[in-house]
């Protein structure tokens, strides 16, 4: 919310409240509760008639600090709340001083002020640089983050009397903001207001499927509001040198998240809100879809899954959307007997070809379907305040929806799943969850305002918990769109309705990036985009980013996505890229499990891998496939990229050709190509198996190694597609060029790729005489490689350039 009127005046209608005066400060076990008076109340006669605002502060895990600022606490809890995983054995510092009050958790701490104006500075400890601190006798450099100072903080009554509790944290000179969900507007968040309420408004609109209010920011820090419902920020707007938020009621919680790297912030912050599941390896590899308001019957489906197969097109996954059950019967999960009149025989069938199959679903009943008289029956749908079930039109006839706080509803909606499951269905995309009412009644006496963003976290939680249930923990999957903070437990999101453009193309990378600063592991688009029909050269295009994103589907509104109808280009950049992809696996894979591990995205903002590199502040047109590979999509028929490569020798993936970073690139591609560069000091597997992604990632594997500096140690970890460790290897480089391999588990043979080795390599091992070795040099002398046939069970051997 707007709350000044530029830097002196408060907006008309509103009066506000500051902490100024710190009355006392107490030492609760380990928390620290102040009281704070909006004036002077040092004087006996100025402690009458004045509001005091309550500070709660605290530390739920190691680095994280939280505040909560309270005036009146005489009110009814009411919930949703976020699950918060506190740790009871954190361990706390506290201070009490006659100028100031601390509190210490890790490397972070808070201090408030007892004398003077109000302030509360937020610290992170760091060691001088230089010779060792012990050594010298020195004590770290307490280095300042944000705080809140003078009138930043406060409780405002509206003229209505509706109230809100606000904050302002600083921003320091060249601080930049990333993250609060899947955001489509620019991917810095500075000079926006960004309202925390879910809505279904496709890729080209401020609005966002999934509204989370946790945002971090260039500095290593971040900041988690931890409230439900309505989140009102202003991103350096009204105070352009400060984050406000606001919340509706009486009292605000936030959390204050210590890196002091990005990475280690969405570690800590996953630590404390959820950590996104590792999704099945099947999953990975190329969804194709009916498309929506299509014609289709089970004869289309074949002629789909035909063509793909006689045009040796690899394909793992077919999703059937919403008309595989009959118009104005969403949902009642019964097939269309006119278009699928043997649906069990049908998925026998197409599983007999080697495909997981995917279905839609939403949480809306319409009242055409048979379950809208039993679900308002049993009391299983949302009801308005009169105790009648709450209904629209808009998406389905008489629509209601279902209340997922009921454990009843839960179960019964879960049951109608688990016949889905036992049919054949793999998966589930969970469509819509957005456009909840607050003028509804729930089950467990829930806020509606609180439930608006809650809602997709419950939905998508039913859904998933059934998938886990049924198939095992390892082997569930989501497509889901609305999402609220703690939903990246439920894999995969993605990123709702776009347009067949290259600037939607854009927009929807900037969403996936933010969402992936937001906490969440692994996302999808529609290839090609949802709405209208791309022209060719648009399709081709998308289908190299989407094949080098976390997830790839095919699928449109009102016409179909198989690449054949676009041009006989398109099936060969459509084969090329999804081969490509399943042989990236045994690193995608590993990539995947430390996002699990660690909350880091598979899809990473550039600032996640160069956090100290100023010049990846601002990139949203290119991003890193886990930690080693750079892409940077095309988004121009011509085939012009401008991109930027951090420092060090890069190579590029396809071609070899190795060039050198720390400078803007500019670069025209094929259809065929985009700029796909691989790290320095990068060991990177690749797989034998380009005709699926669920495969024996360790058989015949390709460890290859790029740009390995004098003095550096390159790494690879091979899992199976039961996240298993089965492989580990490393090379190391010593610096008069010796290289030292070792690897671990290697129970059948593997090869080793040098890329652009100088010199002439001499292989020498203590366990055998001469290795199997082939060298290639390109036509115009630009890149050399060095292949290595290494036998099952060697374990260490030295190469000398």
């Amino acid at each position: 919310m707007k709350i000044s009127d530029g830097n002196w005046l408060i907006h008309e209608g509103l009066q506000v409240l500051y902490p100024v005066y710190v009355h006392d400060v107490q030492v609760r076990g380990k928390t620290l509760l102040v009281h704070a008076a909006p004036r002077d109340v040092s004087s006996r006669a100025y402690q009458l008639d004045t509001a005091l605002l309550t500070l709660r502060v605290f530390s739920p895990r190691e680095g994280v600090i939280g505040v909560r600022i309270e005036r009146y606490q005489g009110g009814q809890p009411v919930g949703p709340n976020f699950d918060i995983a506190h740790d009871e054995d954190v361990d706390v510092q506290t201070h009490l001083g006659e100028e100031e009050a601390t509190l210490a958790s890790g490397s972070l701490s808070v201090r408030i002020a007892r004398r003077g104006d109000w302030m509360i500075d937020f610290l992170r400890e760091t060691p001088q640089s230089g010779a060792s601190v012990v050594a010298h006798g020195r004590t770290p450099v307490r280095e300042r983050l944000t705080g809140s100072g003078f009138r930043a903080a406060g409780h405002v009554t509206e003229a209505s009397g509706r109230t809100h509790v606000f904050e302002r944290l600083d921003l320091g000179v060249g601080e930049t903001v990333y993250g609060l969900g899947e955001r489509f507007a620019a991917f810095v968040k500075n000079g926006q207001t960004i309202d925390m309420w879910n809505r279904d408004g496709g890729t080209g609109t401020e609005q966002a499927y999934k509204n989370i209010p946790f945002y971090l920011t260039n500095r290593g820090y971040g900041v988690f509001v931890n409230h439900a419902g309505h989140v009102e920020f202003e991103v350096a707007t009204e105070k352009v040198a400060k984050v406000q938020f606001s919340v509706p009621g009486e009292g605000l919680e936030y959390f204050v998240i210590d890196g002091p790297s990005p990475k280690q912030v969405l570690d800590r912050y996953t630590q404390l809100t959820g950590r996104p599941a590792l999704p099945p390896a099947w999953s990975f590899g190329l969804w194709l879809t009916t498309s929506f308001t299509t014609d289709y019957d089970e004869g289309t489906v074949n002629r789909f899954i035909d063509g793909m197969h006689e045009r040796r097109l690899p394909l793992h996954v077919f999703h059937f959307d919403c008309f595989w059950m009959r118009a104005f019967h969403w949902c009642d999960f019964e097939w269309n007997p006119e278009t699928f009149p043997d649906p069990e025989g049908m998925l026998r069938r197409l599983k007999a070809k080697g495909l997981h199959i995917c279905v839609w679903i939403n949480p809306y009943i319409a009242q055409p379907s048979p379950l809208f008289a039993e679900g308002m029956t049993r009391g299983y749908l949302l009801t308005k305040p009169d105790g009648t079930v709450w209904q629209w039109d808009k998406w389905q006839p008489g629509q209601a929806i279902v209340d997922f706080t009921n454990p009843a509803a839960s179960e019964w909606y879960a049951g109608h799943l688990r016949r889905l499951l036992a049919m054949g269905v793999d998966s589930f995309k969970t469509d819509f969850g957005e456009r909840i009412p607050t003028d509804v009644v729930y089950h467990d006496g829930s806020d509606p305002e609180r439930m608006h963003n809650y809602y997709a976290f419950l939905y998508n939680k039913v859904v998933y918990d059934v998938l886990a249930e049924v198939r095992g923990p390892n082997d569930a999957v989501l497509f889901a769109r609305a999402a609220a903070a703690g939903s990246q437990q439920f894999p995969v999101h993605w990123g709702g309705d776009s347009n067949s453009t290259y600037e939607s193309m854009a927009e929807s990378l900037r969403g996936g990036l933010s969402l992936g600063l937001s906490g969440f592991g692994f996302w999808s688009h529609d290839i090609g985009g949802f709405e209208n029909t791309a022209p060719a050269h648009i399709y081709k295009r998308w289908c190299a980013f989407g094949l080098m994103s976390s997830h790839s589907r095919l699928h449109g509104s009102k016409s179909y996505r198989v690449p054949w109808l676009f041009d006989e280009e398109a099936v060969d950049v459509l084969r090329h890229f999804t081969e490509w992809k399943s042989r990236l696996m045994p690193y995608l894979y590993e990539q995947s499990a430390l996002a699990a591990q660690f909350g880091t995205p598979l899809m990473r903002a550039m600032l996640l891998e160069f956090a100290d590199d100023r010049a990846c502040d601002y990139l949203d047109r290119q991003y890193m496939l886990g930690g080693s590979v750079l892409v940077a999509p095309v988004f121009s028929e011509a085939g012009d990229v401008d991109f930027y490569l951090p420092e060090g020798r890069w190579t590029h993936l396809f071609t070899g050709e190795e060039v050198n970073g720390g400078r803007w690139r500019h670069e025209r591609h094929g259809f065929m190509s985009m700029p796909i560069y691989v790290r320095p000091n990068t060991l990177l597997a690749i797989g034998a198996d380009a005709s699926r992604p669920d495969y024996d990632y360790a058989d015949e594997v390709e460890l290859r190694l790029y740009a390995l500096d004098e003095g550096q140690r390159a790494e690879a970890t091979v899992r199976g597609i039961d996240a298993e460790v089965q492989m580990r290897a490393a090379v190391s480089r010593a610096t008069d060029g010796r290289l030292t391999v070792e690897i671990e588990g290697n129970d059948r043979p593997c090869t080793l790729l040098l890329h652009n080795i100088g010199g002439n390599s001499a292989v020498q091992a203590d366990s055998i005489e001469t290795l199997d070795t082939h060298e290639w040099v390109s036509p115009d002398g630009a890149a050399r490689q060095v292949r290595i046939r290494i036998p099952a069970g060697l374990k260490s051997f030295s190469i000398d350039l």
